[in-house]
């Protein structure tokens, strides 16, 4: 197996952690994240998804522990840049982070500022709008833009550095379903291609397309394992005040009334075809 890109280390982590009002973020935290992981972090809210996050590229640094990307460590201010360069995060809100007029000219802001030559910068743009399907709209105002092609923006600047970990810090929160499944397929596909992704949030479906789900109490990892592992333990998430997936919720169901059926799928083509499968049985047998 390669090393992980990521190794968090025994970090705890607090907010004002020398005043008698310190809050206590992240107690204790361990993972290893490796190339071409799809991992995605839920938890309700206050339960230290986000703030993991910034520890991931080096916006907050440990109270106590390390994270090292690849072989560098975030508390080590030299190693910054290449930490970020390896490690790009994009938010919640996309208007916090588009700074230019024209949408070509956001996503080159990065590299630019890298000082890459033009042709680079030129090439690196247009795959980028490329990968999240905005080849279009290259010349458009960004604020003339839809919620959802407003963060694919964001993506694509971030993508334009090349880096080799998509952190996405509640990315979708605000978007509406079509919104959201525009930024999930260009996610998908940039993982498709090699990215490490890093997803926080919390909306269950989008666990679903993960190699890998965690799930965050009081500022713990208390589960960690695949989508069908994680999803299949539907009532120790609603111990932690979280739901499944529509989809295995209506399996979880079934399953209690048909001992056969499977309770751990994950999408709707899964039901459906298992449903028709049961169905197709249940006519044969007549």
């Amino acid at each position: 197996m390669a090393d992980p890109i990521i190794r968090v280390q025994g970090v705890t982590f607090a907010y004002s952690p020398e005043s008698v009002d310190a809050i206590l973020a992240l107690q204790d935290i361990n993972l290893d994240i490796y190339p071409g992981d799809y991992v995605v972090i839920v938890g309700h809210n206050g339960s230290g998804k986000s703030t993991l996050a910034k520890h991931l590229n080096a916006l907050l640094q440990p109270t106590t522990g390390d994270v090292w990307v690849e072989q560098n460590n975030t508390r080590d201010p030299a190693q910054t840049l290449a930490i970020r360069s390896t490690v790009g995060m994009v938010f919640q809100v996309p208007d916090n982070q588009i700074v230019a007029t024209v949408v070509e000219e956001d996503v080159a802001f990065g590299p630019e500022n890298l000082g890459f030559p033009r042709e680079e910068i030129r090439e690196r743009v247009d795959r980028a709008l490329e990968v999240v399907g905005l080849t279009e709209e290259r010349l458009r105002p960004p604020h003339l833009l839809s919620a959802g092609q407003k963060q694919r923006v964001a993506i694509a600047g971030v993508i334009a550095m090349r880096p080799k970990v998509l952190v996405l810090d509640e990315a979708t929160a605000y978007l509406d379903p079509l919104g959201r499944e525009q930024v999930l397929g260009a996610v998908r596909r940039l993982n498709q291609d090699g990215i490490t992704v890093v997803s926080i949030t919390h909306f269950m479906h989008e666990a679903v397309a993960g190699n890998r789900v965690l799930v965050m109490e009081k500022s713990r990892i208390v589960m960690d394992g695949s989508p069908r592992k994680i999803f299949a333990q539907a009532e120790r998430l609603r111990e932690l005040q979280l739901d499944v997936p529509q989809p295995t919720d209506l399996a979880n169901r079934l399953h209690g009334r048909l001992e056969a059926f499977p309770g751990d799928l994950l999408s709707v083509a899964e039901a459906v075809d298992t449903i028709t499968e049961f169905a197709l049985r249940g006519n044969a047998r007549e």
